[in-house]
């Protein structure tokens, strides 16, 4: 069974950095059967279900190899975001025009 090794990315209703340096190592995801008589959708497989957590890609990485499992490493992609303080809309030298 092969897994996935990523850094998942912020919501949006997340503001701070905390629990965003953190890695996840997640199994991928078997077809499920479908019950022929209520209809409803279920694996054998336990392990899609489980989730770790890691403080590194390395740590990750070295998991994944001891416990002879495949893994495919994704690398996060950085938010292009311009950091900026509020005092910055009255600067004197501001680009644009400051209006009501």
């Amino acid at each position: 069974m092969s897994a996935r090794i990523y850094r998942p990315a912020k919501n949006a209703m997340q503001s701070g950095t905390a629990k965003y340096t953190r890695w996840l190592l997640e199994f991928e995801r078997e077809a499920k059967d479908i019950d022929p008589l209520m209809g409803w959708t279920s694996s054998g497989d336990t392990r899609q279900q489980v989730k770790l957590w890691f403080d590194t890609k390395e740590e990750a990485i070295a998991y994944a190899e001891r416990n002879g499992i495949a893994a495919t490493v994704e690398e996060p992609h950085e938010p292009k975001r311009r950091q900026m303080a509020y005092s910055d809309n009255f600067r004197f030298n501001r680009v644009g025009q400051w209006t009501h």
